[in-house]
């Protein structure tokens, strides 16, 4: 959960997700139908479809027992050399460096290391740096446990210091502990290191999103397990150059009393959503139907409003949905 997302907005949903999967048995054996709906609003939808597959891949290859060693955590769905090394570091007090975004940002500053981001050979860079100062071994005649100890305090306040201090905007140089030996910091260069990406151009893209409706019921379908929205609860997408009203009569067999433009009383304004990648413009059309169909195809099924907070619905569909909610009449 905390991959993308900052504590803050994680801990609600922490909670309630070890409230409803306490064990890893509970989670590996749960539908992914059941942990979306813990997931929604979070984002990144595939970090939970991962988070699902790496407990079974825990219960069916390991016993049960989760892995210990860095590089075999790092084989398990959606787990990447640093977050793995964080794992080992944390949870069992292996000896390894991290290297997420806030490691690299200290890194970059203190040693003034310019380069694009990205690349292999800046990475390569900084894992080397990231090695190189990781405590040093204690004495075999110390016992185990202060290294693993000092180990966990090391990677936790690399990760704080970039989070608290050295932050992306207004790092504050002067409570830093690293002010003294920071190579940005003497020279003036906080605000270029790390190099900004390339800007490249955000791709627009633009959706009319069906919102179904008979009575107090509104008509979703099920995201294919890839993409956007992935495993998620969505409404019907209207292909381009289709005409509302015909596409949903001749696809579900209904008639459709009235066809809502969003800038009409009855329906939605056009809204934008941003994803990592592109810029998604959503018109939502609301489309009140005669009666609902008894047979559909597979992945389409009526959703009573007031179920909509046990849903497993991505932010914009849950943002229409509840509108239209307040919409109806009592």
């Amino acid at each position: 959960m905390l991959q993308q997302t900052q504590v803050v907005t994680v801990i609600p949903y922490y909670q309630r997700f070890l409230a409803r999967f306490p064990t890893l048995e509970s989670l590996a054996t749960a539908s992914v139908e059941d942990i979306m709906p813990l997931w929604s609003g979070l984002g990144y939808y595939a970090r939970a479809r991962n988070l699902h597959a790496a407990a079974q891949v825990v219960i069916t290859r390991h016993g049960g027992m989760f892995p210990e060693a860095p590089e075999i955590i790092a084989e398990l769905p959606g787990i990447g050399r640093s977050t793995a090394n964080a794992i080992a570091v944390v949870c069992f007090g292996a000896r390894v460096p991290i290297l997420d975004g806030n490691v690299k940002r200290v890194l970059c500053r203190v040693f003034g290391i310019a380069g694009i981001p990205g690349t292999a050979a800046l990475e390569s860079r900084l894992w080397q740096h990231a090695e190189d100062l990781l405590p040093k071994r204690l004495p075999k005649q110390l016992p185990q446990r202060d290294l693993s100890r000092n180990m966990a305090t090391y990677i936790q306040a690399q990760m704080d210091l970039g989070a608290t201090l050295c932050t992306r905007s207004r790092p504050q140089c002067i409570a830093c502990p690293l002010a003294d030996i920071c190579i940005a910091h003497a020279t003036g260069r906080t605000a270029e290191l790390p190099q900004k990406k390339l800007r490249r151009i955000t791709p627009e893209r633009h959706a009319t999103l069906l919102v179904i409706v008979h009575e107090n019921r509104v008509l979703l379908e099920t995201r294919p397990p890839l993409g956007i929205w992935g495993g998620l609860l969505s409404l019907p997408e209207l292909p381009a150059e289709e005409n509302a009203a015909t596409y949903v009569e001749k696809k579900f067999g209904v008639h459709v009393l009235a066809a809502s433009p969003p800038s009409s009383k009855d329906g939605f304004k056009t809204f934008l959503h941003i994803f990592t990648h592109f810029r998604l413009h959503i018109t939502p059309l609301l489309c009140r139907v005669s009666l609902r169909p008894i047979v559909m195809e597979a992945g389409f099924f009526w959703l009573d409003l007031t179920a909509l907070g046990t849903a497993a619905l991505p932010t914009p569909v849950r943002r229409i949905l509840e509108e239209l909610r307040l919409s109806q009449p009592a």
